[in-house]
């Protein structure tokens, strides 16, 4: 199938390991000698969010786990929609204070500060300080989602995911356009929800390491190296846009 939309994952799908590569830019230029979209659906930071509409060739990004997207708006100026009302922004502000007391030396992430739907928590930080279980408990007990990305643990309040977003943006930014018409590629524990509600996904080869966690899998899942990351998303793109 010859996607009208190519939605994916950044970190670890579109990134290689941590780092970006060349090849983000061969898929990028695939997609545009096929006049084919790709729209980035990332945990990341609407900050960062600003940085892929300035010097990325993308018009519109879904970012922190499907909380807000960002596009081009009227004279290039870039606009928001946010998928959760003030009262759980301002809900979400005084969680972030409350896990900080809470558990001693726990600190938000860098790019935090660019958050608005979600926060973040270095998974590395929550490692050494061995409180992972807990803080997931202390999430639960107050009413507050929260998931684990490659790097981060996210955590937000309302209705927000990954699957909800792409559908929104769908059915308000890309008139006639079908989910069943648009790829994912993914690789990691947030992806769930657009594994389980898109009929059409395909999981890079580094998602063996989550796989068992996985209840709702990738329709297609590429292995091997030579499949990893971007490397993957460009395989598969090339076959199929032959």
């Amino acid at each position: 199938m010859k996607p009208k939309i190519v939605f994916s994952d950044f970190d670890g799908t579109l990134t290689l390991g941590e780092s970006l590569s060349p090849i983000l830019f061969d898929i990028f230029d695939l997609l545009k000698r096929n006049n084919i979209k790709l729209v980035p659906v990332s945990g990341r930071s609407i900050s960062w969010g600003h940085f892929f509409l300035t010097h990325l060739p993308v018009d519109t990004v879904i970012m922190e786990g499907g909380g807000v997207i960002g596009y081009h708006g009227q004279k290039g100026l870039i606009d928001h929609e946010f998928m959760i009302d003030n009262q759980e922004i301002g809900r979400l502000e005084g969680m972030a204070m409350e896990v900080r007391k809470e558990f001693k030396g726990m600190a938000l992430t860098a790019d935090s500060i660019g958050r608005i739907t979600d926060r973040a928590i270095e998974l590395s930080l929550l490692e050494d300080l061995g409180v992972k279980g807990e803080v997931e408990k202390f999430m639960d007990k107050h009413n507050v989602n929260h998931s684990c990305s490659n790097v981060h643990m996210n955590f937000w309040c309302g209705d927000i995911s990954k699957i909800s977003a792409i559908n929104y943006y769908l059915k308000k930014f890309e008139d006639g356009i079908k989910l069943d018409e648009c790829m994912f590629f993914g690789d990691s524990l947030n992806d769930e929800t657009v594994f389980k509600g898109m009929p059409y996904t395909v999981g890079v080869s580094n998602i063996s390491i989550v796989l068992n966690q996985l209840e709702h899998k990738p329709h297609v899942i590429l292995e091997g190296p030579d499949n990893a990351g971007p490397k993957g998303v460009l395989n598969y793109l090339s076959n199929v846009l032959k």
